[in-house]
Order: structure tokens, then C-alpha cells, then sequence
């Protein structure tokens, strides 16, 4: 019985989801008959240990007319390796895609990613991204993460 007591605080941390809210900024380019590139801001939130709802808004232009152009993505991301602290964690998402240019119709797609990110169970740190929605997408950026406080990702 004494060493059952002695596991209990360690099963309780096992059981523990590791959620996390994120924050992203970077660039990002889609490239197919009309080529879209800007700045992304993103939001995200982690509801479980392994899975992300992610959403990524980008301004800038889109040709051929080079006119202004805003594009958001939503997905629903599984991640590996999401506790890391050192080296890097990947993940893979599919949700869908809108992009809206000045004195065009918008346009929605289904989207695809893959990704890489230095080290997920830290506060912060690198990602890369490339995918399909409309065409080729690739977005490179930083990201911050707010852990819950008994996480001491660093």
C-alpha cells in the first residue's frame, strides 16, 4: 500500500494534457496560376497534448494584377514529438483555405500541411510549413507558446 501512494503523484502527472496556446509570425507564399506572398500572423491552441486548431492570417499581394490580397487558413494539426524541449517536432493538419483579392471573387480550398518546428515543448522557437491549398504553400516564421503553469518549458 505505502508504495502505491508513493506512484499516485506520478500517474496523476502522466495523466496531465499538456495545452498550450500559441502565436505565430512569419511569411508565407502560395505559388500556382496566380502567386500569392505576405506577412502571416497566427493563432493556435493546443486542447490535447498531440493536437492543434490553427489559424493563420496573411496580407499581401497576389498576382497577375498585383493587387492587395488576404489569405486565412484553418487546421487541425496532429503533432509528434509535442513535448519536446530539444530538437524538433513535426506535424502534419487538413482544414481548409480562403484567399481574397481586391476586385476578385474569393476563393476557398481544402488544405493540406506538413511542418517542422524547433523543439514544441518550449516557449518558444522556429517553424516551417509547406502544403496544398490552391497550389504549393510554404511559410516560414517564429512562434511563442503560453504552457500551463506546471509545465516548465523554458
Amino acid at each position: 500500500m505505502p508504495s502505491l501512494l508513493c506512484l499516485l503523484p506520478i500517474l496523476a502527472l502522466q495523466s496531465r494534457q499538456l495545452t498550450t496556446t500559441e502565436l505565430s509570425l512569419g511569411a508565407a507564399a502560395a505559388l500556382a496560376r496566380e502567386t500569392f506572398a505576405g506577412a502571416e500572423l497566427g493563432v493556435a491552441h493546443r486542447p490535447s497534448s498531440d493536437t492543434r486548431i490553427a489559424l493563420a492570417v496573411a496580407g499581401g499581394v497576389a498576382t497577375p494584377e498585383d493587387q492587395a490580397a488576404v489569405r486565412a487558413q484553418l487546421t487541425l494539426q496532429v503533432l509528434l514529438n509535442s513535448s519536446a524541449r530539444s530538437g524538433h517536432g513535426l506535424y502534419a493538419g487538413v482544414g481548409g483555405a480562403f484567399i481574397g483579392q481586391h476586385g476578385a471573387p474569393g476563393r476557398g480550398f481544402v488544405a493540406l500541411v506538413i511542418g517542422a518546428e524547433q523543439a514544441p515543448g518550449r516557449r518558444r522557437g522556429w517553424f516551417i510549413e509547406s502544403g496544398f491549398a490552391g497550389g504549393v504553400r510554404l511559410a516560414v516564421g517564429w512562434r511563442v507558446r503560453w504552457f500551463p503553469g506546471w509545465w516548465r518549458g523554458t
